[in-house]
């Protein structure tokens, strides 16, 4: 039952994150332990079912998604089908100062199995540390490094829970 939430202030317009997530195909060149992407179908200009593959020493698991864009400030995560009990995911983007925005990130999952349950609560913080961390050199290489205001709120995060 890892969960993570966060709420952080970064120097890209919710537009500009918006895309960066949305571009779930191009996850494996830069988010750790995301080795294949792909989207199975569009059944609506503002959704797509992707199939995303994890992989970790040597586990490898599929899991599908229905992803729900409501642009420019929202994008929802559906499980269908994988490793997971359950996963729920959200990334919300509110415009703040001169183009910058804050992202509201959550993510609770749950495995099927016991023991990959076990292994992801030891790795759980630094796994969400290196997936955030990839996302923002993903976003610098995207766009630049931008500038925030010097009275930008610190960063929010919520305790993990594990």
């Amino acid at each position: 039952m890892p969960t993570h939430a966060e709420r952080r202030v970064v120097p890209y317009t919710p537009q500009q994150v918006f895309d960066m997530v949305a571009d779930v195909e191009r996850y494996p060149e830069f988010l750790p332990w995301c080795v294949a992407a792909r989207i199975r179908q569009r059944p609506q200009p503002n959704m797509f079912v992707a199939d995303l593959v994890i992989g970790y020493k040597v586990f490898r698991e599929r899991f599908t998604s229905q992803v729900t864009l409501t642009r420019p400030d929202r994008v929802d995560v559906k499980y269908y089908e994988g490793p997971f009990r359950y996963l729920n995911n959200h990334w919300q983007l509110e415009p703040y100062g001169d183009g910058g925005c804050v992202i509201d990130f959550y993510v609770d999952f749950e495995f099927h199995s016991r023991f990959l349950q076990k292994v992801i609560k030891t790795l759980f913080n630094e796994a969400v540390q290196r997936m955030v961390g990839a996302f923002e050199k993903r976003a610098v290489a995207l766009y630049g490094p931008g500038k925030l205001h010097p009275h930008a709120p610190a960063d929010t995060v919520a305790p993990s829970k594990g």
